[in-house]
């Protein structure tokens, strides 16, 4: 499983507001939708469920760390596999740290603002062939800072991101795969 650098899809959620970032990043890989019914909530759920053991200890950290200047956290989870079951994708939902922002037939948008930073994650799904089976997925970040602090706060995360992104998008996709053996 190939995942490569890439750019924000032009017609991307993210760009059509016109904003300035900070920060962007994006990641995409290949996925075969045989049975074309991998959809955008779909993938959404994978976002929430396939992630490493490793980056959720990494987020416990940052949860504990962060909280000691007021920042915003996940909050207790407690029941996460009810909260993904019942996972529609719609505006204004939120899991952990991640409220839903937008979505349409084939991006969601998910993030968070804070006082220190705004941060949105696309997940975006691109067809590839007139079969409409081939497709990619592509994963941007982008970042608001909104002070001093902002700036401060992610130059240690950073690194990790560019660590963590692309290994969240292998988990997805292996997690669509799966979907697609079912």
């Amino acid at each position: 499983m190939t995942i490569t650098k890439t750019e924000i899809p032009k017609n991307s959620l993210l760009k059509t507001n016109n904003m300035t970032y900070d920060y962007t990043d994006s990641f995409q890989g290949n996925f075969d939708d045989k049975f074309q019914n991998i959809g955008i909530t779909e993938v959404g759920k994978s976002f929430f469920s396939s992630g490493p053991k490793w980056v959720d200890k990494l987020f416990g950290f940052r949860n504990k760390l962060v909280r000691l200047f007021g920042l915003k956290t996940s909050g207790k989870v407690t029941d996460r596999q009810k909260m993904l079951d019942n996972f529609k994708g719609e505006k204004g939902e939120q899991i952990g740290l991640f409220k839903v922002f937008d979505k349409t037939d084939n991006e969601i948008i998910l993030g968070e603002d804070d006082k220190h930073l705004n941060f949105r994650v696309s997940l975006f799904i691109k067809k590839q062939n007139e079969t409409k089976t081939d497709k990619k997925l592509i994963i941007s970040t982008t970042v608001k800072f909104n002070n001093w602090f902002g700036r401060l706060y992610f130059l240690p995360v950073r690194p990790f991101h560019k660590l963590i992104v692309p290994t969240m998008l292998k988990g997805i996709l292996k997690d669509i795969e799966q979907q697609n053996l079912k």
